[in-house]
């Protein structure tokens, strides 16, 4: 898409600086129908995550977000210094005790992870069996191919045959397709190295909302006042939604010790 539909203050900010993840949360407060998306995102993360009286909930790369408002007892972290969350961490070095978590959660993260192998493993020893950690990711579909490899600066990369993507700066090194690689067409791999996991629910969705909120990065934007119309428009197309989705909600449970003991050694 032209530079010309881009926000102004995005085309000044360099895409790995605090400053840019910072404008990227105004802008998403400030969109309407961004603003909603997001909403209906953190509320259906809040339904999947355990009850209020659950202990330690944790968010991954919360900076450019406003989960908080949904999710009050969510600890924020971010890789970047900001001032608006609660961390400051790395996701595949993760400060908690073994077991100590109930949940980690996270939205367009997971496919910016360089070592995502790293972070699969951190997560299982921080997370209580019974546990969950709860992602929206982009997803490949032939829908989602068109749109990520022509009109998104992310790179997308169906085929690659390695997990790992370039150590860099945190948002410009990526790979939308990572997350798809791992948790669908690489399944079976996952399945035999990460015994701990289990994959409890991918739930394919928002062919279109996306796109029409502008994103973070365009100006254009449909008006906030149908966002309940498009949201309808995609509830009915649940039949052809892996022709068509964008995004994957993926539910992981982290499986008891003894679980894991005995499928390694199957």
């Amino acid at each position: 898409m032209g530079k010309t539909l881009l926000h102004k203050e995005i085309r000044c900010v360099g895409i790995d600086s605090p400053e840019r993840t910072l404008l990227h949360s105004q802008i998403i407060r400030e969109k309407t129908f961004l603003r909603k998306l997001y909403t209906e995102w953190y509320a259906a993360i809040n339904d999947i995550l355990p009850g209020r009286r659950a202990g330690c909930i944790v968010e991954l790369g919360s900076g450019g977000g406003f989960s908080k408002k949904i999710l009050p007892r969510a600890i924020t972290t971010e890789i970047l210094p900001l001032p608006n969350v609660d961390l400051r961490l790395d996701g595949e070095e993760l400060p908690f005790k073994d077991k100590s978590l109930e949940a980690i959660f996270m939205v367009d993260v997971f496919h910016h992870l360089p070592r995502s192998e790293q972070f699969l493993k951190e997560a299982a020893r921080c997370i209580k069996p019974g546990g969950v950690l709860v992602m929206i990711e982009p997803w490949n579909t032939p829908w989602s191919r068109f749109i990520y490899r022509y009109f998104h600066h992310e790179p997308f990369d169906p085929d690659s045959t390695d997990w790992k993507i370039p150590v860099g700066g945190p948002l410009s090194e990526a790979n939308s397709a990572l997350p798809w690689i791992v948790f669908e067409r690489d399944r079976f791999r996952f399945e035999k190295e990460y015994p701990q996991w289990r994959i409890r629910d991918i739930r394919l969705h928002t062919p279109f909302r996306y796109l029409l909120s502008g994103g973070v990065s365009m100006r254009v934007s449909v008006p906030g006042r149908l966002f309940e119309f498009w949201q309808h428009i995609e509830e009915c197309l649940g039949a052809v939604m892996k022709y068509l989705a964008m995004f994957a909600t993926i539910v992981l449970t982290r499986s008891s010790v003894e679980n894991s003991i005995h499928n390694k050694s199957l």
